[in-house]
């Protein structure tokens, strides 16, 4: 039977103290198991999709195709475990101990191998009776998920595993059972709230009869969104996160679970003719209690102002005390010319729209270039159509990658000597110089200013972990992917996951960045950095038929499997990278 391998939540299980539990009673605790088994365990497993890999006599090993569900299954046993024993003397009591890891596997027929199946094993030797222990990458994966919290153990050195395991343990806590939904409720988990008031500004009902205008409704919650951000005491949702909730019926209370807020605005944008009205209504998630609605009347010309008008009035709602001279737009008017700023709003939404396609790149620049020939010191603009550039250059999207870079280096320079405070513009060309070669210390002081503007910006926490893996510090850079991630957690998880990936691989986590890799890919299957440093990663662990495998499904991608990678500016890691993946490639070194 042929082998298949793939990425899976490994659970391994055995009863504590077994021998003596058989030496004392044999038949009674057979009886017992058979029991346990028969009314708990197995049932369980089958609830949360797990599949029994094979039993022993004293233990299980289990495979899921979610982490989550792993994880949920063991404490729910656990705790159910508890409940059965309590009233069972200590010398008697079954108890399981549990381990969990989240790694590659090979399945041969029925059976499951690999270096995932023995860090789960090792992780089980290591919990206590009636305890959880899971290796730091399921950790990573479900802490923002799941309703309970977790213990560092720190890093252990365990038999047969050459690297030492970064290890936590489940606090199992006596408290009501976080999966269970009350009546009526949805069964994703809540996010823990942030000790600040916390907001998501839902998208807006395109109230003006025409379809077309959709982008401009979207573009208003955009200005809104980065409005309320640079309110600092204010913990703000990404836009990409909010917008998930597109064309969908909402229960308000559901998305203050799901995005872990105390407050909801919606509302609905009417664009006729020269006139434009905002409506808006802020609610406490927590109870769907209304508190706060109004209008806002305008002409296009004003458009700016109402945007401010509603942030400054939904933050007085959500804080009292604050003074309206504590917000102020940190640019000027981003531009006087309005068709310019039409054209802006056309350009954004093939970007947002998610499709990474060469197309919607090609027509974002040709709506940019009629803006910018509009207002050339147009910032937004500016920086935007250098991303543009950038991405086309990063994606092999150009016959002539020299001079794609250098337009993306000349309209962020440009956008930069008009920036003023922008925080989104300051991001963008903090990124685009930060890859494009540029001084990089430069770059990082740019994205700093940008997060100090705007703490709410969570593709500016992404780029700025981007631009620490470049200079040299992944672990920064993973806090800061972990950061972006909890400001927008419904938003597309394969650059953080493989920016984080990264991080793990440069710090020689290599176990927790193979999985974290495997995840990536599993998002967007088609990435070609991942596949490369996944290549390495197999290598440098000494798994060559692995990485000779990963470059072959890499060649199908492109024609250049070892890059020149100099946007790595540490050369310890850039040679770590590039000898790894000129090993996996069968390239001399």
């Amino acid at each position: 039977m042929s082998q298949t391998r793939r990425l899976a939540a490994i659970l391994a299980a055995d009863v504590a103290g077994y021998s003596r539990l058989m030496g004392a009673d044999e038949e009674g605790t057979l009886t017992e198991l058979k029991a346990i088994r028969r009314e708990l365990s197995d049932p369980k497993i089958k609830e949360h999709r797990g599949r029994i890999v094979k039993t022993t006599g004293d233990g299980l090993l289990i495979e899921f195709a979610s982490v989550v569900d792993a994880v949920r299954c063991a404490v729910e046993v656990q705790r159910e475990m508890a409940e059965r024993n309590a009233e069972v003397p200590s010398d008697r009591r079954i108890e399981f101990r549990m381990g969990i890891n989240l790694g590659d596997i090979i399945r041969d027929g029925r059976d499951i191998y690999g270096d995932g199946v023995n860090v789960a094993a090792r992780l089980e030797a290591l919990a206590e009776p009636g305890g959880i222990c899971v290796s730091r990458v399921v950790r990573d994966q479900v802490r923002d998920k799941l309703g309970f919290a977790f213990e560092d153990m720190g890093e252990q050195q365990v038999k047969n595993i050459a690297r030492p395991i970064r290890v936590h343990r489940v606090v199992l806590g006596e408290r009501p059972d976080p999966f269970e939904p009350a009546m009526g409720e949805s069964t994703k988990p809540s996010l823990a709230l942030p000790d600040k008031p916390s907001i998501a500004v839902l998208p807006f009902q395109n109230m003006s009869g025409d379809p077309e205008q959709e982008y401009f409704a979207d573009g208003m919650v955009e200005e809104i969104i980065t409005a309320l951000s640079r309110i600092r005491w204010l913990f703000v949702i990404a836009r990409n996160s909010s917008f998930t909730y597109k064309g969908r019926a909402i229960d308000v209370t559901q998305v203050g679970r799901e995005l872990g807020v105390r407050y909801v605005l919606e509302g609905s944008v009417r664009k006729a003719g020269s006139r434009v009205r905002i409506t808006a209504q802020l609610i406490d998630a927590a109870n769907s209690a209304h508190l706060w609605a109004d209008r806002f009347d305008g002409s296009l010309e004003d458009v700016f102002e109402l945007q401010d008008n509603v942030a400054v009035s939904v933050a007085g709602v959500v804080e009292l005390t604050l003074q309206a001279a504590e917000f102020h737009r940190s640019a000027a008017q981003p531009t006087s010319d309005l068709t310019a700023y039409d054209l802006y709003l056309r350009a954004l939404a093939p970007i947002r729209s998610g499709e990474w396609e060469r197309e919607r790149y090609l027509q974002s620049l040709d709506l940019l270039g009629q803006a910018i020939k509009r207002d050339a010191r147009y910032a937004s603009a500016l920086a935007l159509a250098a991303f543009c550039h950038q991405a086309l250059h990063n994606a092999g999207w150009t016959d002539d990658p020299t001079a794609e870079e250098r337009k993306a280096v000349d309209f962020a320079r440009r956008a930069l000597r008009v920036a003023g405070s922008d925080p989104e513009v300051l991001g963008l060309v903090a990124r685009v110089l930060g890859y494009c070669g540029e001084d990089l210390a430069a770059a990082i002081a740019l994205i700093d200013r940008a997060l100090e503007l705007n703490p709410n910006f969570a593709m500016g926490w992404q780029w700025s972990g981007w631009l620490r893996l470049w200079a040299g510090q992944p672990d920064v850079g993973i806090g800061h992917f972990e950061t972006s991630m909890r400001l927008d957690p419904l938003h597309g998880r394969a650059s953080p996951y493989l920016g984080i990936g990264m991080g793990h691989f440069f710090a020689r986590r290599l176990e927790e960045a193979a999985a974290i890799l495997l995840l990536s890919l599993q998002e967007v299957p088609s990435w070609v950095p991942t596949y490369r440093f996944l290549a390495s990663c197999y290598a440098h662990m000494g798994r060559l038929s692995e990485a000779r495998e990963t470059v072959t499904r890499l060649r199908s991608l492109t024609t250049e499997v070892v890059p020149t990678a100099t946007h790595w500016r540490n050369p310890e890691h850039r040679e770590f990278f590039l000898s790894g993946l000129r090993l996996a490639a069968g390239e001399s070194q």
